[in-house]
């Protein structure tokens, strides 16, 4: 249900209804809008009658039963977009196109600072690297750990990006919330519900990626289970789905990014390196995610893809990644949006 106070609600008129859900065993999250506050109830099986009883509560306008299996993501809860502040950098909202570029695994200290280098001044505005890596082979390279995450905490220091990288496990968050700006759930991990609810509990921002195989309704059911938790600093990456076509490594869903935008006031990222697994296809996809309204991308980059130690046939070479934002702010610039500024402009 969605409960609309007033705009001559107190904060006492909220607080007594949040009382009221809380004494029937309810649970309820506040939305403050500009000018008027949503609440948002969490449950299932209140009886038939009790939309009517909430609605006799002093200042309440109306309550309304959502039908849609997601609530708290849904525009019927709030309608403005939801806008993230990662370190000053603004995710969300319709202005501001956000750039998210590195390497897919942090290798080397050198490697991952001078990837970290190269971004920042080719106008990224957040780092990513894999500290922790899911790979399909249990032979291939799995990721430096906490040492990996040391060495993008000296990029951030350097550079002043903000760091965002995967984490795997509930056991994990911990470590990896001390390095990291923004927690990221990748693929494999969007149905592990004990891991949602462990990041839900934390209050770093994240960007949940949607399964391979993945609906849009089971996408976004699952980043309920974060915003229950409480976390409402949350973003959806659409990093391509499994077809049965074999010529690329996936099928990157951009008609995603429009649907999400009517469904959901979270923020919509595109990740066109994983999306089609190959460096020729990354630009192009990027401009289309840019056209199609995405807030962001988040892409590979890597000063030699050839000996990369994953992932390197769908990185981008730095000449590569600076040809990309050239062409991104003509695009962008067309549909009325801006780059987000190089940290250069803002440190």
């Amino acid at each position: 249900m969605i409960i609309v106070m007033t705009t001559q609600a107190t904060e006492e008129d909220v607080q007594h209804v949040i009382q009221r859900l809380q004494r029937d065993g309810l649970d309820g999250q506040i939305n403050r809008g500009a000018e008027r506050v949503v609440i948002g109830l969490i449950g299932t099986g209140f009886p038939g009658d009790y939309q009517e009883h909430i609605e006799m509560l002093p200042e309440v306008e109306s309550v309304t039963r959502i039908t849609k299996p997601y609530k708290l993501c849904s525009r019927d809860f709030k309608h403005a977009d939801t806008v993230i502040d990662v370190s000053g950098v603004h995710i969300g909202g319709g202005s501001d196109f956000v750039v998210m570029a590195g390497p897919c695994s942090v290798e080397t200290r050198e490697q991952i600072n001078e990837t970290a280098r190269v971004v920042a001044d080719g106008g990224a505005r957040l780092l990513r690297g894999g500290a922790f890596k899911p790979r399909t082979s249990p032979y291939s390279f799995q990721g430096l750990g906490e040492e990996g995450l040391e060495y993008l905490a000296e990029a951030r220091r350097a550079t002043g990006l903000p760091v965002i990288t995967e984490v795997m496990e509930p056991d994990e968050v911990d470590v990896v919330e001390r390095y990291a700006d923004v927690l990221q759930i990748g693929t494999r991990n969007m149905q592990n519900f004990p891991l949602l609810r462990r990041v839900g509990q934390t209050r770093k921002p994240v960007m949940l990626k949607r399964g391979m195989s993945a609906t849009i309704e089971e996408w976004l059911q699952a980043s309920e289970y974060i915003l229950a938790e409480g976390n409402k600093d949350v973003m959806l990456c659409e990093r391509g789905i499994r077809t049965f076509e074999p010529m690329m490594r996936n099928t990157l869903d951009l008609a995603v990014v429009p649907m999400l935008r009517r469904l959901t006031h979270l923020p919509v990222i595109v990740d066109p390196s994983h999306g089609t697994g190959a460096w020729y296809l990354v630009t192009p996809m990027a401009l289309a995610a840019a056209a199609a309204g995405a807030d962001g991308i988040i892409v590979e980059v890597h000063p030699d893809p050839d000996n990369a130690w994953s992932d390197g046939p769908q990185a981008l070479t730095p000449k590569n990644f600076n040809a990309m934002m050239r062409s991104l702010e003509a695009v962008v610039a067309a549909i009325g949006r801006r780059v987000a500024a190089p940290v250069a402009a803002v440190v």
